[in-house]
């Protein structure tokens, strides 16, 4: 029987299967098999590793239902602690390709800090009509599409029933949206709980709905929108964990701009092994 070797990491409670590139395989097969909590290992998704044909390294994404995603913070922490254990030097700053364009990471043990590709699409106060009832969201693309929609009594929201819901309504056809309920705790600071695109399914943590959280939050909040260097918002996740975001924010033909957005928080393995579902 072919085996593969895998480490299994997670970034703030967002668990991956990473492996390194596997010519030939069938790689949604094989995440759908290997993110099965009963007959697999168990995983939110699988992180690809591959040498990058230009400069850096490069990241694919395979959703736990095999589809492909162009980006995820939590899987990019992931990917770049691996790199970083996985060669004897890399640079401070070391850039790593994806679907969503070029990141550039820097580790510290198993912290990380990416930076994201620059939003876009941001587009506030969506109707979305739910039979009689009408939500407010707020759309951003932070790598993959996110939807931020603001509540109270966040721990109270039935995020599985409504976020599929949400992730396939009409408004966001045909690819769908992650969908993203927040709290406002305090000034620079808000709480989150993630219904995931590909997971179908609640996640304790997401990194690209964190910044979409973090951004939106931030916009929704201010009085009056200010050109502002390093802006930052704390994200406190399903899992506990608080991630960090920051960013640029510039104002354009009086819309927002957002660049040099930042995300920090954990990488960590969990164990190294053998898979023999291959």
């Amino acid at each position: 029987m072919k085996t593969i070797q895998f480490a299994k990491m997670q970034g703030a409670g967002n668990d991956f299967i990473v492996i390194d590139h596997q010519p030939g395989m069938d790689y949604a097969g094989f995440a759908r098999k290997v993110c099965n909590r009963n007959m697999g290992i168990g995983a939110d998704g699988v992180l690809v590793f591959e040498e990058s044909k230009g400069s850096g390294y490069g990241m694919r994404i395979i959703n736990a239902d095999g589809s492909e995603a162009e980006m995820c913070g939590n899987g990019a922490r992931c990917m770049a602690v691996y790199i970083a254990h996985k060669f004897a030097v890399v640079p401070d700053v070391f850039t790593m390709q994806t679907l969503a364009g070029s990141i550039h990471a820097t580790v510290r043990g198993e912290e990380a800090s990416v930076q994201l590709s620059d939003p876009r699409d941001y587009r506030p106060d969506i109707d979305i009509e739910l039979g009689e009832q009408t939500l407010s969201g707020h759309f951003i693309n932070t790598g993959v599409p996110h939807t931020v929609i603001f509540v109270e009594a966040l721990q109270e929201c039935n995020v599985n029933s409504l976020g599929r819901v949400i992730r396939n309504h009409q408004v966001f056809a045909p690819k769908g949206t992650n969908v993203n309920f927040v709290e406002r705790i305090e000034d620079g600071m808000v709480a989150l709980r993630t219904y995931e695109r590909g997971v179908e399914a609640e996640t304790l943590a997401c990194g690209t709905g964190s910044v979409a959280a973090a951004l939106i939050g931030y916009l929704q909040g201010q009085k009056r929108l200010d050109p502002r260097k390093a802006a930052a918002i704390k994200v406190i996740t399903k899992s506990g964990e608080v991630l960090n975001v920051i960013f640029d924010l510039d104002i354009q033909q009086d819309k927002p701009v957002m660049t040099n957005v930042w995300l920090k928080g954990s990488g960590k393995f969990i164990c190294k092994g053998e898979y023999y579902g291959v």
